[in-house]
């Protein structure tokens, strides 16, 4: 059935009638109307337009040359392309017309002629509107049909998916859990897994007093050097080469785990004592510093382990995992390649840590630093020829804290950009300071100890500008302190920042010297001013009057390069009188001052003290 006729609003009415004024007159008047018209003067003609196009409603002449109306309808009902199509008749007045016989055989209304046209009209109208309403109601029907019929088949599927997957639900179900409690690479059991099964032993030990295990937590120190260079393909060889040697120091009752990585957890059970767990973790650091024959390539490795003797004082697995981990992080600050057994401080010790970092974090946002000078002397005049710039954190409630208790933690965490930058605008300011007092006439240095991190930032040259451009002072009389670690780093960005620096007249002075590699290289390669040496040295010279050690030759180098030397750490007469005789350039220490605030500062400089 054609139901886009329902979307026109052009009905298309034929109409079948062997007298042309007929057709001429209802054409005219229902063309007028608004509807399509189509016209046949016989049967055939009837049939081939209904074929060519099912029309929306058919005007049928009762009286027809050689097949009659009745006929015709019969003819057209008994066809199923135009079985549903409505067919009103014509009949003259003086027709003989049976209305029951018309009916019958499929007609729906009759109209007689000659015709009331308002009456033709309301009559096809409300035929039509009933065709419509028909055709909707059928449509409506095929469509609730065709719904009942795709629903049926959706729940028919549905109940064989059921079936199939109730059948199924047990397999994919252990799959799932196998997914989920153990490592896609090595097979081993996953940290979901481990900690079951550790709480499961921590629960045994709160029932069974004589019950007790051990935790081991393993990181595989080189592994992340073989994974980079050798790539990922590799790095799973060797972690699969690393857990069968796991294997081996361990019995089937143990429980090994990977936790991603190269990261591995031991769970040991009903054992006596802690040396247990110890010859364990003795007999893993030593199978695994084998080398490892990998299918292309020759490998060593070396692990740090942190073992934690388990208790039911504990209240969850996780606890337990965790001081295990703080175990083998100490393993690692103490130099890699071995274990170490947690006790209860080292918990506290972290958490010290912890605090330390948010107290860092809330430090710079409220600005809790301050800025201490100590004096660098002149050995030629004896006098105070600059200061060193010593960052201060003034806690709340610690008071005033030093640089070595929070400078590593601000590196690890990624504050000493921050904290660098401060200092140096705050050096810069006292500078400004310095070279503007109308009581001060001499040229002080001022030298900075920066982070080599801050040599890596692209923008370092530009910041340095702005705070110069902002303080407004002679960058000849700044000094900034670098050490060897930034020379070790070839990169030409490096070379071109310290060219930079030195293209602004400000001194670069490397810090620390001779605490590092010491190569002579780097110090024909880097535009330097000076070399400090660390106070690690002048001690020694103290302790063998004998001997001075590196100090005449570090001087003497320096010297040689046309670069200025600064002692550092003078604490008695005799280390200042041995580095006069050296002709050391410069010195500081407590021996002079320790470091002092800017008031201080101003008022030692009005005191004019001499050595």
């Amino acid at each position: 059935m054609n139901y886009e006729r329902l979307q026109s609003d052009k009905k298309d009415i034929l109409i079948i009638d062997d007298t042309p004024d007929n057709l001429r007159i209802l054409s005219w008047f229902l063309t007028k109307k608004g509807y399509s018209v189509r016209k046949a003067l016989n049967w055939q003609m009837a049939l081939t337009a209904c074929q060519t196009l099912p029309p929306d409603l058919i005007l049928l002449d009762i009286m027809m040359p050689e097949v009659d109306g009745y006929e015709i309808c019969r003819r057209l009902k008994a066809c199923q392309q135009t079985a549903d199509i409505p067919v009103i008749f014509i009949s003259a007045l003086d027709d003989v017309f049976d209305k029951v016989k018309a009916f019958q055989i499929g007609g729906v209304d009759y109209i007689t002629k000659p015709f009331e046209f308002e009456e033709v009209l309301v009559r096809i109208e409300n035929q039509l509107a009933l065709r419509t309403a028909q055709l909707e109601i059928l449509k409506l029907n095929a469509e609730l049909e065709n719904r009942v019929q795709e629903r049926t088949w959706e729940l028919k599927k549905t109940l064989h998916k059921l079936q199939q997957e109730m059948s199924q639900r047990q397999q994919l179900q252990n799959k799932l859990l196998e997914i989920v409690l153990h490592d896609s690479l090595t097979g081993l059991p996953n940290r979901v897994l481990l900690l079951k099964r550790l709480e499961e032993a921590l629960n045994r030990a709160k029932r069974e007093s004589n019950y007790r295990f051990a935790v081991l937590f393993l990181d595989c120190d080189r592994f992340k050097i073989v994974n980079d260079s050798l790539g990922h393909l590799v790095g799973d060889e060797l972690l699969i080469a690393i857990t069968s040697r796991l294997q081996e120091s361990l019995s089937p009752f143990d429980t090994l785990a990977r936790f991603g990585g190269d990261e591995f957890a031991i769970l040991l059970e009903n054992i006596t004592d802690i040396n247990i767990a110890i010859e364990v973790a003795e007999s893993i650091l030593e199978k695994l510093s084998l080398a490892f024959q990998l299918s292309r390539y020759e490998v060593f490795i070396n692990a740090s382990i942190g073992i934690n003797w388990g208790n039911h004082n504990y209240e969850k697995p996780e606890y337990v995992l965790r001081d295990a981990d703080t175990a083998m992080y100490r393993a690692k600050a103490l130099g890699k390649g071995r274990y170490h057994v947690f006790y209860p401080a080292m918990h506290q010790e972290v958490i010290q840590v912890l605090e330390l970092e948010n107290d860092l974090r809330r430090a710079v946002e409220r600005q809790e630093f301050v800025v201490h000078y100590q004096p660098i002397i002149c050995l030629n005049t004896d006098k105070i020829a600059g200061f060193e710039a010593l960052i201060r954190w003034q806690h709340p409630t610690k008071g005033l804290v030093y640089p070595t208790a929070f400078i590593p933690v601000a590196e690890e965490i990624g504050l000493i950009n921050v904290i660098n930058f401060w200092v140096l605008e705050s050096a810069c300011q006292t500078l400004q300071i310095l070279q503007n007092h109308p009581h001060i006439k001499n040229n002080f240095n001022i030298s900075v100890n920066l982070s080599p991190c801050l040599f890596s930032l692209t923008k370092f040259i530009a910041y340095v500008d702005q705070i110069i451009d902002k303080t407004k002072i002679n960058p000849a009389n700044l000094e900034l302190e670098i050490t060897e670690n930034l020379l070790m780093d070839k990169s030409d960005n490096i070379k071109k920042t310290l060219d930079a620096l030195k293209e602004r007249k400000i001194k670069l002075v490397m810090d620390d010297f001779g605490t590092g590699y010491s190569s002579l290289s780097y110090l024909h390669n880097f535009p330097l001013n000076a070399l400090k040496i660390d106070k690690s040295f002048v001690q020694f010279m103290q302790e063998n009057q004998q001997n001075f050690g590196l100090v005449p030759a570090m001087i003497s180098i320096a010297h040689s390069m046309e670069m200025k030397v600064t002692a550092e750490g003078i604490e008695t007469e005799y280390q200042l009188s041995q580095l006069k005789k050296l002709k050391c350039d410069f010195a500081q220490g407590h021996f002079f001052s320790t470091a002092l605030d800017l008031e201080s500062v101003l008022n030692l400089i009005a005191a004019a003290p001499q050595w």
